[in-house]
């Protein structure tokens, strides 16, 4: 009796720690960069804010285009990390909500898009998207919800084979960089059997991971040959283009 309760104790202490470790390791994201926090405050063209929830508003200040855009972030990532893109995005029109997850991961939060398309009533259409795994649980979500979403933006990403769209007819935009070193084009390349054959791809040439967002660098990953400034730029023009385009579909 006295030896299984010993492992009994052991057990419990060895999950204990466990448990712990990995509560600390996802509790650690990387953190947004000078550029990102500076990208959080208001402009004369974009509102940003912080709702209950904790969840990133930038909304654009004119003629919005009556599209929302929901970004999951990356694994361990802050989420205020893709201030800079997304208040591009908003710029040109587009609602843009970023929503925190379950120990900042998205695989642990998919449908937290569900209470975002629930609370803001004022949206005509909703577009979801993400970045890495991000991406793959907003995939995850469009497969699941194709009342709710029209749209599908993955940056630096794919869906998982469990996830298959390829006989889809929802728009979905696929954008990738040269210089990936973890969603390498080679990856991106061969999950094109999973996405609709319409799906629209633009490659960032010089680009890698970490600059879909701005938080450093990331290990894995392979050094960029343009700066990230340029980056956001681009992945912002591609993103906004094709929310543009669905807008004008959508009318």
């Amino acid at each position: 009796m006295q030896t299984l309760k010993r492992i009994l104790v052991t057990l419990l202490l060895v999950t204990g720690v466990a448990v712990g470790g990995f509560v600390a390791w996802a509790n650690t994201p990387a953190k947004p960069s000078a550029e990102a926090y500076a990208a959080m405050k208001s402009t004369d063209d974009v509102k940003v804010s912080l709702d209950a929830s904790g969840r990133l508003l930038f909304e654009p200040i004119g003629a919005p285009n009556g599209i929302g855009f929901i970004l999951y972030p990356e694994a361990r990532v802050d989420p205020r990390a893709y201030a800079p893109l997304a208040r591009g995005i908003a710029a040109r029109g587009t609602v843009v909500v970023i929503t925190p997850m379950v120990f900042n991961l998205a695989i642990l939060s998919p449908e937290r898009a569900q209470d975002i398309v629930d609370t803001y009533q004022g949206i005509r259409a909703w577009v979801i998207g993400g970045h890495s795994m991000g991406g793959s649980m907003a995939a995850h979500f469009a497969r699941l919800h194709t009342k709710e979403i029209k749209g599908l933006v993955l940056w630096a990403s794919f869906p998982a084979r469990s996830d298959d769209l390829s006989q889809s007819a929802i728009p979905v935009l696929s954008v990738s960089a040269s210089r990936d070193g973890l969603a390498t084009p080679a990856k991106v390349m061969a999950a094109r059997l999973l996405l609709p054959p319409t799906t629209t791809y633009q490659s960032v040439e010089g680009g890698n991971h970490a600059q879909f967002g701005s938080y450093g660098a990331q290990m894995g990953d392979h050094a960029a040959t343009i700066d990230a400034a340029e980056q956001w730029r681009l992945v912002v023009q591609a993103t906004a283009d094709f929310l543009a385009q669905l807008a004008k579909q959508l009318q």
